[in-house]
């Protein structure tokens, strides 16, 4: 039943409409130790931590081995896509590797521009930062990450259980220990990835895209995450 647990976290809105207004998330008013309320923890060990005062969410994999599904994700599948999961549930397992965690208030992105901040802390193999978008109920997604221990900006699919990369940029730092600015911006079939406020990536994809969104991260990687805006494009 794993398999059709998780597709009901991702897809019991999809009778929602597309989103009108900006939606930002920080996470003053979380508790730190816990899961955020913000976002549901899908995959990995999502949790809120007080970094030198402030509170940010954290991916923290410091105790990961090939992945889990987070706790209590049938309820949290449910009350994001309702009764239509079997299918996204049928991959959990390929992706237990890479922890995602779905926010709850934008039902679909369409096109727009979604931003995060980030922090690099901790993970020898990975310190992945990605924002993820175009969720679709049967679990494919895309994503575009950055990682402080490669200096490189990628953007990903996984489409039917496999992840392979659809545009990969080198030579892009983001140290760790500093926090570094992501954006991505959609028009129509058009993606741009952003750093700091420098563009560095661009691609055309096959077709628009339309589904929810939220955070990805990688096997041992800890980062922390603050700030997290979408924005819908201006009609």
């Amino acid at each position: 039943m794993k398999s059709h647990f998780l597709a009901s976290l991702l897809f019991a809105a999809l009778a929602v409409p597309a989103f009108a207004a900006p939606t930002a998330q920080g996470f003053d008013n979380e508790t730190v130790g816990a899961e955020p309320k913000s976002f549901a923890a899908a995959v990995g060990n999502w949790v809120v931590v007080d970094d030198t005062g402030n509170k940010r969410l954290s991916v923290n994999g410091a105790k990961w081995a090939r992945g889990q599904t987070s706790a209590g994700l049938a309820d949290k599948a449910r009350a994001l896509y309702g009764e239509r999961y079997a299918e996204f549930l049928d991959n959990v397992q390929s992706y237990a590797y890479f922890p995602i965690a779905v926010m709850n208030d934008v039902a679909d992105f369409r096109e727009g521009t979604i931003t995060v901040r980030f922090k690099g802390v901790d993970g020898r193999i990975d310190q992945a930062a990605g924002i993820l978008f175009n969720v679709q109920p049967n679990g494919d997604y895309l994503t575009l990450r950055a990682n402080p221990l490669e200096d490189n900006l990628v953007l990903w699919q996984y489409v039917k259980g496999r992840r392979s990369s659809v545009k990969w940029i080198r030579n892009t730092p983001t140290p760790s220990g500093q926090w570094h600015e992501m954006k991505l911006t959609v028009k129509g079939n058009q993606v741009e990835g952003w750093l700091n406020g420098k563009l560095a990536l661009t691609h055309e994809l096959p077709k628009p895209v339309s589904g929810r969104v939220g955070l990805w991260s990688k096997a041992d990687s800890v980062v922390y995450f603050d700030d997290y805006r979408v924005e819908p494009a201006s009609r």
